[in-house]
């Protein structure tokens, strides 16, 4: 139990009504999670407004409301406490009440449009390897050292996520690694959560269904650079066209990685196999298990992050080349007599596809085709729909267009927006299967021998969303399903 006082000290209310010496057992921007002597945060979020939910937060126990608009008819003995950004105010006052974990912490935050899931990954694993205590917050997984909590955001919400970072220290854990989404970002999710560094992998077509325009979402992403603290470092990768953009106004230490031009941590690939990279990174020839041109630059961002957290560059180095990067990335598995290949990988923007075609192309021999399964999520940008289309064909030789997550879309909907990007002398090139075990199966039946099938858009989800309902679905155990069925 604190004191309401005690919890309110980070913030600046607007007004109060009521009393602040009240104590407090517990906060929450969820009704449902509300128990007594709770305080509820009404949340004016994108699609529910948290005001409404004031009455039922009272009738299950809040003692503490704080809102950005006080009822017209305040309940007596219930402390009001009126604030300009609620969602700001939840994660200052969450951070009071679990103890300001993030001080007593070394957080690296991973923001980008592609690569933040496996560069945290990495982190953590490195770091891990090299006997420290860490936590792991990431949109596959949550992760306290060996033990494995569920991921339902890339970013938890703001009590959960000082709640998380109490639990991690509390557990002995000295690093924190967690991917940072454009979200996030905008909804406050990072307030009351210090850093000591943030890493900006690159930004491509993603997320305009929410930001609407590139420029807003280039923006937001800046936002985590622009309020480091003079304390931290920013890394950022300087091949991204804005890439030295995040850097511009930050006051942390400003540090780049890079393949193609100058930077601090500098890399090139030497070999590009599927047995794995072969780089010189900063002088140094170092095999690594992970493969292709994208790993290559995590890698970079992983090193150069372990180094300004003040590690070792041979032993960074010797580490790094033992591990592999994370589940559903570039997931790849061979037919045991035909030897077909089917990858799973993530890639659900136009960028992320094109990064995993361009590898496949560089690996595979002449005579090998690639076939590609792929779809786009309902309820999401829709406008990357047609150029995923042409990204697929164009570097494809047979594309099958599936559904991926519809949601609450029409997936037949779906798939007809992706066929209007196919160029019309690449038309013959694709053919539509809406259920995706079918898709994949068709994918597996058409292939021959050392042949290469990419199953792209879901990578590590273990479900396929259809009308609000999430239904057991797993693209790598549905792949090993049918390679089985191939040698029967």
């Amino acid at each position: 139990m604190q004191s309401l006082q005690h919890i309110l000290s980070h913030i600046q209310p607007k007004q109060i009504i009521g009393n602040t010496a009240v104590s407090v057992s517990g906060l929450s921007m969820d009704s449902r999670e509300i128990q007594s002597g709770y305080i509820f945060i009404a949340i004016s979020g994108t699609q529910v407004d948290g005001h409404v939910y004031i009455d039922q937060a009272i009738e299950k126990g809040a003692s503490v409301i704080v809102c950005e608009q006080i009822p017209l008819n305040p309940v007596v003995k219930v402390t009001y406490v009126q604030v300009t950004h609620a969602a700001m105010a939840a994660g200052e006052m969450a951070a009071v009440f679990y103890g300001h974990p993030s001080q007593q912490l070394k957080i690296t935050g991973v923001t980008g449009t592609n690569g933040k899931t496996t560069c945290a990954t990495l982190l953590f694993k490195l770091f891990r390897y090299l006997g420290y205590s860490c936590g792991l917050l990431s949109t596959v997984q949550n992760q306290i050292n060996d033990t494995v909590l569920p991921s339902t955001h890339t970013t938890p919400d703001s009590i959960r996520l000082q709640q998380l970072l109490a639990e991690m220290l509390q557990a002995g854990c000295t690093h924190v690694f967690m991917e940072v989404s454009s979200h996030a970002i905008h909804q406050h999710r990072m307030a009351g959560t210090q850093l000591v560094g943030a890493c900006f992998t690159n930004i491509t077509h993603d997320h305009l269904d929410y930001h609407q325009t590139f420029d807003e979402y280039i923006r937001v992403k800046k936002i985590l650079f622009d309020e480091l603290p003079s304390t931290a470092f920013a890394l950022s990768n300087a091949d991204d066209k804005r890439g030295l953009v995040m850097l511009q106004n930050t006051k942390a230490l400003r540090k780049t990685y890079s393949l193609k031009s100058m930077a601090d941590f500098k890399g090139k690939i030497l070999e590009n196999q599927l047995s794995g990279l072969i780089m010189t990174i900063n002088g140094e020839e170092v095999y690594f298990r992970m493969i292709g041109e994208f790993n290559a630059y995590n890698i970079l961002c992983v090193f150069g992050a372990a180094l300004l957290l003040g590690e070792e560059k041979s032993r960074i180095l010797q580490a790094l080349s033992m591990l592999q990067g994370a589940e559903g990335r570039f997931d790849y598995q061979l037919s045991p007599k035909q030897q077909i290949m089917g990858i799973v990988d993530y890639a659900h923007t136009p960028d992320a596809l094109l990064n995993v075609l361009a590898t496949i192309k560089n690996l595979r021999k002449a005579n090998e085709k690639i076939y590609t399964v792929v779809g786009c999520g309902g309820n999401r940008d829709s406008a990357k729909r047609p150029v995923m289309g042409l990204v697929a064909c164009e570097h494809s030789d047979k594309v099958i267009f599936t559904s991926d997550n519809p949601r609450n879309e029409d997936p037949y909907e779906i798939i007809r927006q992706m066929e209007s990007g196919v160029a019309v002398h690449q038309r013959k090139k694709y053919i539509s299967i809406s259920d995706r075990r079918e898709a994949i199966k068709t994918a597996c039946a058409m292939a021959d021998t050392g042949d290469i099938i990419l199953v792209a858009g879901k990578g590590h989800e273990k479900y396929q969303e259809v009308m609000g309902i999430k239904n057991a679905f797993d693209d790598k155990k549905v792949l090993t399903e049918m390679f089985a069925l191939l040698e029967k």
